[in-house]
């Protein structure tokens, strides 16, 4: 069940960030192919989840640990559980770099926990 969406904007790449509950990895799939569909153009979606102690995350073809880390991280310092967090970037054109990109998918999660359902 989607909870809250947010959208952020760093050197013109659009970053939209998903917060859903989840109880089940077959949920997390179905979610993922959704947000997928409904979002052709996008070049990347990075997401992780936690359900009880199964935990998983992935950077969609991002540097390495560059888009999942944060997401999972905050999930962790948060104790979030039952969560799954997506955040889609469509590419603006300037490259962020490695720490550009990590704190633009780190501030997308954050905006979107600081937002009212």
């Amino acid at each position: 069940m989607l909870i809250k969406k947010c959208t952020i904007e760093v050197k013109k790449s659009k970053f939209i960030s998903y917060y859903y509950n989840v109880t089940d990895v077959n949920q997390v799939k179905n979610i993922l192919e959704n947000i997928k569909k409904e979002h052709k153009k996008a070049a990347h979606f990075p997401y992780a989840y936690k359900i009880g102690n199964n935990e998983k995350k992935s950077d969609d073809k991002e540097p390495t640990n560059t888009a999942s880390l944060p997401i999972y991280n905050i999930i962790k310092q948060k104790e979030l559980n039952d969560v799954l967090i997506i955040v889609v970037r469509y590419f603006g054109g300037i490259k962020l770099g490695t720490g550009g990109l990590y704190r633009a998918y780190q501030n997308a999660v954050l905006e979107l926990l600081k937002k009212e359902n």
